[in-house]
């Protein structure tokens, strides 16, 4: 099958869970369009799909609730409900039950592509290595939550960097047109999550993110105390590991169409955000210049790369140890692994991703 006609059947599919946007889908495609990084961010109904037939022997591991469209433009940081700054994967869109090894090698395949697109300045070689070492010492330690206070100042300093300043955030989200086309009860529902439900205020549409990019997605905008404050409602629809994908890529009869977003992150080692929650199929969140995901080039200068890449090998861990008897399973598969395997399906990956990357270029440039 090829990518044009694995994205319409998507698409249809998708179609059939949710409203889609199709002012937003074209937004999608020319994303898909503009290099391989984007391309992968936006189209995990495809590599799910290729994901088995080309590492077969990886696709059957030890299977874990996995995050599914893994990438490293999935983190960023949101409050507990201590109040404290904590750092971890903030997008769960695609959660379904894979092999453990599924979401290593599309992180560390992803790491390996921002780097070919400048956003990150390391080998793939080292990404692999950096990724892999958090990740299996997080394993052998139980996991443990990255909360950014008295330690992990160099992450802290990252989350907090001037890219990601209030002025520059809350300007973006007011320049928002405000939107009536809400779906009935989503407008009651963000009100009723701000901080008091007769707060002034107005609700917008907003496109963001490349995977999720043609979903409904609404923010409403208020004051509060001389200040803004914003709640998300997106909605919400089952994994596409229901939908395109080939023999073998880790189904389970009791979750198969369900929607795991709340259950990977209730059982994950994890200090939660206490305001996020599901309320029939949308996500509900509140959003701030600090409570949100942290693109590349909204990282500090001079950050020690490997090191970021370690944290997030370490927090991928975090999410499966939720699986139960994960951390034994996992350390046992780990140590029969060949010892360059992460890089040689990375490999494998990145070669089927590129060949898609071209077909899809080349058919929209005809259309």
């Amino acid at each position: 099958m090829r990518i044009a006609k694995a994205t319409r059947r998507y698409e249809k599919w998708l179609g059939q869970h949710l409203k889609l946007l199709p002012a937003d889908l074209d937004k999608k495609h020319q994303a898909m369009a503009h290099d391989p990084f984007s391309f992968l961010r936006a189209t995990f109904y495809r590599w799910i799909q290729l994901w088995p037939e080309l590492c077969p022997d990886l696709s059957h591991h030890f299977p874990v609730l996995a995050v599914g469209d893994l990438h490293v433009e999935n983190f960023g940081s949101w409050r507990d409900a201590e109040g404290r700054l904590v750092w971890g994967i903030n997008d769960f869109d695609e959660a379904a039950p894979l092999a453990f090894t599924q979401d290593l090698v599309r992180l560390a395949t992803s790491a390996i592509l921002a780097a070919q697109q400048k956003h990150l300045r390391v080998s793939p070689q080292t990404a692999c290595n950096a990724m892999l070492a958090g990740y299996q010492k997080s394993v052998a330690a139980g996991g443990r939550a990255i909360v950014l206070e008295e330690d992990h100042g160099w992450l802290r300093r990252m989350a907090l960097s001037e890219a990601r300043s209030p002025e520059q955030f809350w300007g973006k989200l007011t320049g928002l047109p405000s939107t009536r086309s809400v779906p009935p009860g989503i407008e009651k529902l963000l009100r009723g999550a701000l901080p008091q439900p007769d707060l002034n205020c107005r609700v917008v549409h907003r496109a963001a993110g490349l995977g999720s990019l043609g979903r409904q997605r609404f923010l409403a905008l208020a004051e509060y105390n001389g200040a803004y404050v914003a709640r998300e409602a997106k909605a919400l629809a089952p994994s596409a590991v229901h939908c395109l994908r080939g023999a073998g890529a880790g189904d389970s009869s009791r979750d198969s169409g369900n929607i795991l977003y709340a259950r990977i992150v209730a059982q994950a080692v994890r200090c939660p955000d206490p305001m996020l929650r599901l309320h029939d199929g949308w996500l509900l969140r509140r959003i701030s210049p600090h409570c949100s995901r942290i693109e590349l080039d909204q990282l500090a200068k001079g950050r020690d790369e490997a090191h970021l890449l370690r944290a997030m090998g370490w927090e991928t861990a975090n999410i499966h140890q939720g699986t139960a008897k994960a951390r034994g399973e996992i350390g046992k598969a780990l140590n029969k692994l060949p010892s360059n395997w992460l890089l040689s399906a990375c490999k494998v990956m990145l070669k089927a991703l590129n060949e898609d990357w071209r077909g899809w270029r080349k058919f929209k440039s005809d259309k």
